[in-house]
C-alpha cells in the first residue's frame, strides 16, 4: 500500500502587520540567521541591535504600509493563493498541500501538524525560490530539519532543490511576458532583476548567481530576444559588500542617463510579489529610472497564482511523487 503524499510550499515569511513592532520582530529573526548574515556573531549582535532593529523597522513599515492588503502582505496574499489554487490542481489525487515561513507564521511545526493530521506519511517539499541560494533555499532546510526535531518520527521526504532551468518555469515566465505585451505594448529592453546576494557567497559556491545566469538566458531565447534587447541585475543589496554585479538601480539609472525609451522589468527570483518586486521594483526603480531621464518603465507581475505557474507547479510535484 503505498503511503499518503502531501506537499509542503514554503516561502521566506513577512511581518504579520504592517507596523514597526511586527517589523522589528520579523526582521530580528530574519537577520539572526547565520545562512542569511554570517559576520562574526558578536560584532553582527552589536550592529543589529544596536542600530539596524533601531532604525530600519519604522522605515519598513511605512514601506509596507504603502503596499498591505486587506489579507495581510503582498507575500502572504499571494502565497495563500498559490497553495489553494495548487491544492485545488492537484485535488484529483488527494495530494493536500500546506505552506510554511522560513521565519514568522504559519510555522513549518503547524504546516506539519496539519498535514500529519490528514493522514500524509511522506512529504515533497517545494520550497518556492526557483533558484537556490545558502540564503534561501538552504535556511528553509534548517528551519525544516528544527521542526522535524520535535517530531515523534521523521516523515519520508523529498525536497526539490531548486527549478531554475526547468521547461515548464521558463515556458511560464515567458507566457507572463508575452500576455503583458499583448496587453500593454512591448519595451524597447526587458531587465530581469533577481535577488542579490554578496559576491563572496558565490566564491565560495553559492550556486545562485550561476542559476539566475542560466535562467536569465533561457528566457530571452524563449522569449525570442537580441542580446541587445534584454539584460539581468540583481536587486535588493544591504550593507557596504561588494554584491553580484550588475547592480538593478545603477543599471536602470545609467540607462535612464542615456535617455533609454521604455524598459520593462521582471523579477524571475521572486515567486509572489512582494515588498521587494511592489515597493523597490516597481516604485523605488521606477523612480530612478524616470528621474535619470528614461522614458517608460513597466514592472511585469511576479508568477503569483497564475494558471500558467500554477499548472507548472502541479506537473513538478508529479514528478516528485514517491513510486508506488
Amino acid at each position: 500500500m503505498s503511503k499518503k503524499v502531501g506537499v509542503l510550499l514554503i516561502n521566506l515569511g513577512t511581518p504579520e502587520q504592517p507596523t514597526a513592532q511586527s517589523v522589528r520582530q520579523f526582521l530580528a529573526e530574519f537577520l539572526s540567521d547565520r545562512r542569511v548574515v554570517d559576520i562574526p556573531k558578536v560584532l553582527w549582535m552589536i550592529i543589529l541591535h544596536g542600530v539596524i532593529l533601531r532604525i530600519r523597522p519604522k522605515k519598513v513599515a511605512k514601506l509596507y504600509q504603502s503596499i498591505w492588503f486587506d489579507d495581510g502582505s503582498p507575500l502572504m496574499h499571494y502565497s495563500r493563493k498559490q497553495q489553494q489554487a495548487l491544492q485545488q490542481a492537484l485535488a484529483d489525487q488527494d495530494i493536500p498541500v500546506e505552506l510554511a515561513m522560513t521565519y514568522g507564521k504559519p510555522s513549518m511545526t503547524d504546516a506539519g501538524k496539519s498535514l500529519a493530521k490528514q493522514g500524509v506519511e511522506h512529504i515533497i517539499v517545494l520550497p518556492l525560490y526557483p533558484q537556490n541560494s545558502r540564503t534561501s533555499t538552504a535556511a528553509a532546510f534548517d528551519s525544516l530539519a528544527r521542526s522535524l526535531g520535535k517530531c515523534p518520527h521523521v516523515p519520508g521526504l523529498t525536497w526539490v532543490s531548486d527549478y531554475h532551468d526547468h521547461p515548464g518555469y521558463i515556458a511560464a515566465l515567458a507566457q507572463s511576458v508575452e500576455q503583458y505585451w499583448q496587453q500593454y505594448g512591448k519595451g524597447d529592453h526587458l531587465l530581469m532583476s533577481f535577488h542579490g546576494i554578496p559576491q563572496r557567497l558565490e566564491r565560495i559556491g553559492d550556486p545562485y548567481p550561476k542559476q539566475c545566469r542560466t535562467t536569465a538566458k533561457l528566457l530571452a531565447e524563449k522569449l525570442g530576444l537580441e542580446d541587445h534587447q534584454w539584460q539581468k541585475a540583481f536587486q535588493s543589496r544591504f550593507g557596504r559588500e561588494e554584491w553580484v554585479k550588475p547592480y538593478t538601480d545603477e543599471t536602470l539609472e545609467d540607462w535612464g542617463k542615456k535617455g533609454m525609451g521604455r524598459v520593462d522589468v521582471i523579477a524571475p527570483s521572486f515567486s509572489v510579489d512582494c515588498l521587494e518586486t511592489l515597493e523597490e521594483i516597481q516604485i523605488q526603480n521606477q523612480e530612478i529610472y524616470l528621474e535619470a531621464g528614461g522614458k517608460d518603465y513597466h514592472y511585469i507581475p511576479a508568477l503569483n497564482a497564475e494558471p500558467d505557474h500554477i499548472e507548472f507547479l502541479a506537473s513538478l510535484v508529479k514528478e516528485y511523487l514517491p513510486a508506488k
